[in-house]
């Protein structure tokens, strides 16, 4: 037996032999790494209003602006490079992704849990409240969040997390509820651990692999979702170009010929949440051997 075996060895190893999967794991990495070097790869920076000219607004691929360097995807109609404003539009919808994400997972995860342990009124409680919540599309509740809370970084991750936690609250709930009534389980309640103790050691490590599967497909969601609600005008303020922006700028120009404007993030866009899916369907299959093709 090889002793330098490790479950996380094990994983990449399995995760490998799916050719189509490590590509998406690529362009994920890929589009990662150019978000987070985006002040150093972008020819522009998309913020500074100094820099920026109307006289280079709504520029084909290819024109050459005043600033003396190439546009290689045109420009926007407020004259920013439409390759620079991608870079940095990737960083904040990958922000906003993860934030958001991460933060869903961290209540959601919790009140299942909760309710799968302590049971009774309180796991009444917990989840008639989650099941109302899944009862309303997403968009929807985060069209009304965001309509009363306003424009901003917080107020949009708020509205993500309020339409998102509950599918992880449900999920680690499944996965706790059938941890609850084993041995194990019982045998550990019965010690003087404490509470805390068992659900950190015993019933949260059973819950993880679900959650993480989750995990994967709600980044992409929250990706999607902020990307929908900039395009409405709901999202970020119009000086923060993320990708839902940038598209919605472009798209009255689209019968116009400036097709550029928008099709170019939303190339982007639709790369990004693929490859998530598609890295996480593989993950589901890892973590679920009934769904291995």
């Amino acid at each position: 037996m090889n002793r330098q075996s490790t479950p996380f060895t094990r994983f990449w190893n399995e995760f490998r032999e799916n050719r189509i999967a490590v590509l998406a794991l690529s362009i994920v990495v890929l589009l990662a790494l150019l978000a987070l070097f985006a002040s150093f790869v972008s020819p522009q920076n998309p913020y500074d209003l100094a820099n920026l000219s109307l006289m280079d607004s709504r520029r084909p691929p290819g024109f050459v602006g005043t600033g003396g360097y190439t546009h290689w995807l045109g420009t926007d109609p407020q004259g920013r490079d439409l390759l620079s404003a991608i870079f940095y539009g990737l960083r904040i919808s990958i922000q906003i992704g993860l934030a958001a994400g991460f933060v869903s997972l961290s209540i959601g995860a919790a009140l299942g849990i909760l309710a799968a342990y302590i049971g009774g009124r309180v796991e009444n409680l917990i989840m008639r409240l989650v099941d109302l919540q899944l009862s309303f599309p997403a968009i929807l509740l985060a069209l009304v969040i965001v309509a009363l809370l306003g424009q901003g970084k917080v107020q949009l991750i708020s509205a993500l997390v309020a339409a998102q936690y509950a599918y992880f609250a449900r999920t680690a709930y499944g996965a706790a509820k059938a941890e609850r009534g084993k041995d194990y389980i019982e045998a550990a309640v019965a010690t003087p651990l404490g509470s805390r103790l068992v659900i950190l050691k015993h019933l949260l490590p059973n819950c993880t692999p679900p959650l993480i599967v989750v995990a994967t497909v709600q980044i992409a969601n929250s990706i999607s979702l902020e990307a929908t609600l900039s395009f409405l005008g709901l999202g970020l303020p119009v000086t923060e170009p993320s990708l839902g922006m940038l598209i919605s700028n472009g798209f009255p120009y689209m019968m116009s010929g400036r097709y550029w404007i928008s099709v170019y993030p939303g190339v982007a866009l639709i790369i990004l949440i693929v490859a998530i899916n598609i890295v996480g369907d593989q993950v589901r299959d890892q973590f679920n051997p009934r769904l291995r093709r």
